[in-house]
């Protein structure tokens, strides 16, 4: 089978990117486009190597909001807007609460203003986003809100939100489900997300709700960590009935507050689409090889156990599998965390039967596991198919994935490519590109024809702690030494604005979405 064969019969399995019905319009309805969490948009037609460049790409049009955008930018096509017709719709979340709809070709006439806003702040009624001050902690600032990608269900056109907010002193989250024509609540929402577990409570102040949000198998999956690693906290899971509103069951990473958090960069939670999902932790307390509850710095498998009463049927959470690296006490010790790096899940690949993933932390060491014996924990060796020991920068995101490759940027490092064959990454990069940049780094996405005219996309916001601005960069898939694209190299047209740490383009139907400190910015070919 050719690998593109290979990535048709993936899509149709498992929904990576949803065709709209007469426009073939392609759909990015979760963070980093798809469940597998692989950055990648294979049925990208428009931008291609030979195009995308500073003489016919640019940036098109901007649109201002109310805050940073944290959160992966969200396209649907073919929506129909009550009163305003059907446009195809670029959904943007912000650090100030604030969901905002616009119209995703351009910004003119009526579509200069959003099709519709849902804001969860009434300063007048003592309610806003969380200030930073208050949490102490100046990863987010200066304010909190609206930090992990939502996710949309298209069979209700329902938009899943967590919001952070501080209503006349008390900290608030709740879990939204927007109607994605009005930005109307729906199901009876919003519900305030309150829980206590093993002892611990659920503290809207202190857990941060950064991980994109999964939807799968009729059930939305959401995780926690910290600000700053300020305690006392652990990571929480939760899920949810994505209709009824209603907390199915809930987890922690850690017992009696074990610091253990789900980070990821942002990365969102991945789902097989057979009801496991996968993520990885970063500090706290590891004691599971002994009969413990604690999992720190892991990579984990959680499935749902069905349990019945005579009169109830009742859903827990279970971990079935996991990974920890041998040097996890260390990791945990030196804040070297594991959880910095977000899981992606392979497609099948040639030459092996196995399932794989792929994931990186802080430390830059690779670990590629078989999802159906992730190899537990061996404190002399690490169990898992292969570990690429300091093989890249830090990673504070994920890697891509397309055509055999998967993709990582880390800190102070160069992109770099790494093939896949027989079921085995490359032990060194088979391609690197020539730009180094800083931290945050970047997540980078995909977008490719297939097998043919792949982009590597990413957000350098290194320079975001002095205010300056994001800078979108491209580069050739199949030569990263050459760097298409980047949008200082026509500053005065191209500024997207502010940077934001850990953001990830979104790249759909021939335009780059790219999220920043206060506005949204659209990119495309200049004259089309």
């Amino acid at each position: 089978m050719s690998r593109f064969s290979v990535f048709c019969v993936a899509v149709a399995m498992y929904g990576w990117l949803g065709l709209t019905a007469g426009l073939a319009q392609v759909n990015v309805l979760t963070q980093h486009n798809d469940n597998f969490r692989t950055g990648q948009n294979i049925s990208e037609t428009v931008l291609t190597p030979a195009n995308v460049n500073t003489g016919s790409f640019g940036k098109l049009f901007s649109q201002t909001v109310d805050g940073a955008i944290y959160a992966q930018p969200l396209y649907m096509s073919g929506v129909n807007i009550p009163s305003q017709g059907v446009h195809n719709v670029v959904y943007v979340a912000t650090e100030n609460a604030s969901v905002y709809a616009f119209d995703a070709d351009n910004n003119q006439g009526a579509n200069a203003n959003p099709l519709w806003t849902a804001s969860f702040t009434d300063p007048a009624m003592g309610i806003t986003a969380v200030p930073s001050s208050d949490e102490g902690c100046g990863d987010i600032a200066p304010e909190i809100g609206i930090t992990g990608t939502p996710v949309i269900d298209p069979s209700t056109n329902t938009l899943y939100v967590v919001a952070n907010t501080k209503e006349n002193g008390t900290y608030v989250q709740r879990l939204h489900a927007l109607d994605v024509t009005t930005g109307a609540e729906k199901f009876g929402g919003p519900v305030q997300i309150q829980a206590t577990y093993g002892g611990q409570t659920f503290n809207a102040l202190v857990e941060n709700q950064r991980p994109g949000l999964l939807l799968q198998a009729g059930v939305v999956y959401i995780a926690w960590a910290s600000h700053c690693d300020f305690g006392p906290f652990t990571g929480w899971l939760m899920a949810y009935d994505p209709r009824a509103l209603t907390r199915i069951h809930l987890w922690t990473v850690t017992t009696n507050y074990g610091y253990g958090g789900v980070w990821m960069g942002g990365t969102g939670l991945a789902g097989d689409g057979q009801g496991n999902i996968f993520f990885a932790t970063g500090n706290g307390t590891f004691d599971a090889d002994s009969g413990g509850s604690n999992y720190g710095d892991s990579i984990l498998k959680m499935g749902m156990a069905t349990g019945r009463t005579k009169s109830t049927v009742s859903r827990k959470f279970r971990v079935k599998d996991y990974f920890t690296p041998e040097n996890q006490n260390f990791l945990n010790e030196n804040d070297t965390d594991l959880g910095s790096g977000g899981v992606i899940l392979l497609p099948p690949q040639p030459g092996t039967s196995n399932r794989l993933l792929v994931q990186s932390g802080k430390e830059g060491t690779i670990f590629l596991a078989n999802r159906d014996n992730l190899g537990h924990y061996n404190p002399n060796s690490n169990n898992n198919l292969q570990t690429l020991y300091l093989t890249v920068g830090g990673i504070y995101g994920a890697p891509a994935y397309w055509n055999s490759t998967v993709y990582f940027w880390g800190v102070e490092d160069y992109l770099k490519a790494f093939s896949i064959t027989n079921g085995m990454l490359s032990t060194a990069p088979v391609d690197s590109g020539s730009v180094v940049i800083g931290y945050p780094t970047t997540t980078p996405a995909v977008s490719a024809n297939g097998n043919t005219n792949g982009i590597v996309w990413g957000i350098d916001a290194s320079a975001y702690s002095t205010g300056g601005p994001a800078v979108l960069r491209a580069f050739d898939a199949v030569s990263l030494g050459n760097e298409l694209y980047d949008s200082n190299q026509n500053s005065a047209r191209d500024n997207p604005g502010g940077a934001v740490q850990f953001t990830v383009p979104t790249i759909v139907n021939g335009k780059v979405y790219v999220g920043t400190a206060s506005m949204l910015s659209v990119y495309g070919l200049l004259n089309n």
